[in-house]
């Protein structure tokens, strides 16, 4: 009998998603545990399994947008039974067309019994059949969701993560009163420490000493100092958290995606590489889940390492709160009255207007811009 391939339920809220890859073709043997297709929702993207052996008919193709529990394939269990007992037919094309198979099938009869293979013989001509059917079924729907181009220009659908993004950002817009205020930052601690610490700290933990761990003890420092960033709006009531989970802007082939440092104030700056770490695997490979995204308080955008200069980053709701990171660039500036050159970033930090003051918000990007130019500050949590 065989079995269905359904769209499993991924969260509470998704109900449904886009097959963005299939990782097996129509008619190909699948082991059990095996991926089969890669489901993208407008949260996550998650790859799911074959949950029996046998032979793959694929009834919704790549590019379709699906419903939870919609079956989307069949598993006939009746392919991996045959193929034990193929090595003792004569040699034959794997997949017979069903007039030739039907004909074999015919010729077997008038053999002797103890001559034939133990072998249901229409097992074979079902899988082709039901096989040439799909691959009908698919080429028709595939049509409606392939990109169409006309030589100039190309149309494909948005996907569900893209989708999501878009309602967000706008949403944020019509909804909150963002605003933006500048600062620099002078980098010459910060790379300095991680210039002299880095091969001792890569060989004690094992994990690259790199420059956002800095940023998120010194937004957890800045949080603390100035509590009032730390809030969201719900409804006509404002939320003052508690905690400091700070998320950190990922971009993907598929759109971007914020995980979430959890506890960012009681880890080390090893126990912040390290997550930062797994989640840029979980990243390329597409495996962030839905729980790694929930719960931030605050986000951190890092634009600078595709060259960016300066930006104003919009809020991730419901949060109040987002900062942005640019390009580390060497520039005069006046000390002392000398000229000198030093590597200088500039800090963006975009809040909500209607629950955070001006005063508030330059005080927060103060206290960051103290945190990274004095990192001892950080490290002795002062």
């Amino acid at each position: 009998m065989s079995l269905e391939v359904k769209i499993p339920a991924v969260g509470e809220s998704i109900t449904s998603g886009m097959i963005s890859t299939w990782h097996k073709n129509n008619g190909d043997s699948v082991a059990k545990g095996e991926a089969l297709f890669t489901l993208e929702t407008d949260k996550v993207s998650t790859e799911v399994g074959a949950e029996a052996a046998g032979v793959l008919i694929i009834k919704a193709p790549a590019g379709a947008e699906v419903q939870i529990g919609q079956v989307v394939a069949m598993i006939d269990p009746a392919g991996a039974a045959a193929a034990p007992a193929a090595p003792a037919a004569k040699p034959e094309a794997p997949r017979p067309a069903p007039a030739k198979a039907e004909k074999k099938a015919a010729a077997k009869v008038a053999e002797p019994a103890a001559a034939q293979i133990p072998v249901a013989p229409t097992a074979p001509v079902s899988i082709a059949a039901a096989v040439e059917s799909a691959n009908a079924a698919l080429a028709s729907v595939s049509e409606n969701v392939a990109p169409v181009s006309d030589g100039r220009t190309t149309r494909k659908r948005l996907s569900p993560l893209r989708r999501k993004i878009a309602a967000q950002l706008v949403m944020a817009q019509h909804t909150a009163a963002i605003l933006t205020t500048f600062n620099e930052v002078d980098m010459s601690a910060v790379m300095r420490m991680r210039k002299e610490l880095g091969e001792a700290f890569l060989a004690q933990h094992g994990v690259k000493l790199g420059f956002m761990s800095f940023f998120i003890k010194a937004t957890v420092a800045a949080l603390e100092a100035v509590p009032q960033i730390n809030v969201r709006v719900d409804g006509d009531d404002i939320v003052q958290n508690h905690f400091h989970d700070v998320g950190v802007a990922v971009g993907t082939e598929r759109g971007l995606v914020v995980p979430v440092i959890r506890g960012a104030k009681e880890k080390s700056f090893a126990d912040i590489e390290r997550d930062l770490a797994a989640y840029a695997v979980k990243a390329r490979e597409g495996k962030i889940t839905i729980e790694d995204l929930q719960g931030g308080v605050f986000t951190i955008s890092n634009g600078g390492i595709y060259g960016s200069l300066l930006s104003t980053p919009i809020l991730n709701p419901p949060q109040s709160g987002i900062l942005g990171m640019h390009k580390i660039q060497e520039r005069p500036m006046a000390e002392n009255g000398q000229v000198v050159i030093r590597p200088m970033m500039y800090l963006a930090l975009s809040y909500d207007h209607r629950v955070v003051d001006g005063k508030e918000a330059v005080t927060f990007l103060v206290k960051i811009k103290e945190g990274l130019e004095q990192p001892q500050r950080l490290l002795l949590g002062i």
